[in-house]
């Protein structure tokens, strides 16, 4: 199965009502961020220094920790392997209630049946399965879990029907999740 898009009831794409409308950019909706979500984004970070991920190597050195990159080498064993890809992450200000907003940078975009080519990426722990006990190290090793698993380069079957519409924040498209096995 092949992840999907809906629409809210008022038609429009997009999930929770209570995230910006579409025609506002990630960055216009990441506020300041409240002490708690600082003090969580420095124990994720100082987690990732004092433990690195294979194939993965963040860049915290942004003035803020509102925004920063992480670059991703493909899978060991993958058909992504050698493939070198760029995720950017946004964190709101109640971070980790909210998931951050996570997508690969383009033209650095894999792939892959569940990645569209904006770099928007269709992952249940990106939206309706996010739990605050998650953090970037789990964000980035399921997206390194989902490459590893892929078995054929292909872009999702409605790639190009989303991109003519695609939010430019991809919380704001509600995913059905029916595929197990990515």
């Amino acid at each position: 199965m092949h992840p999907k898009r809906r629409t809210r009831p008022d038609g429009q794409s997009g999930a929770d009502v209570r995230k910006s409308t579409p025609s506002q950019s990630p960055e216009k909706r990441v506020s300041a961020l409240t002490v708690q979500a600082r003090q969580r984004i420095m124990r994720d970070i100082q987690d990732i220094r004092k433990n690195p991920l294979q194939s993965c190597l963040p860049d915290f050195s942004a003035d803020s920790l509102e925004q920063f990159t992480v670059y991703l080498e493909g899978p060991k064993d993958s058909i992504y392997e050698e493939e070198k890809f760029t995720l950017r992450f946004h964190f709101l200000e109640c971070y980790p209630l909210d998931a951050p907003i996570v997508q690969f940078i383009p033209p650095m975009v894999p792939k892959h049946e569940h990645i569209y080519s904006n770099g928007h990426i269709c992952l249940s722990i990106l939206g309706d399965e996010w739990s605050p006990a998650l953090g970037i190290r789990s964000v980035v090793m399921s997206i390194l879990s989902m490459l590893s698993s892929s078995k054929e380069k292909k872009t999702p079957p409605d790639d190009d029907e989303y991109m003519l519409e695609a939010p430019s924040n991809p919380q704001e498209t509600q995913w059905d999740y029916h595929d197990a096995e990515c």
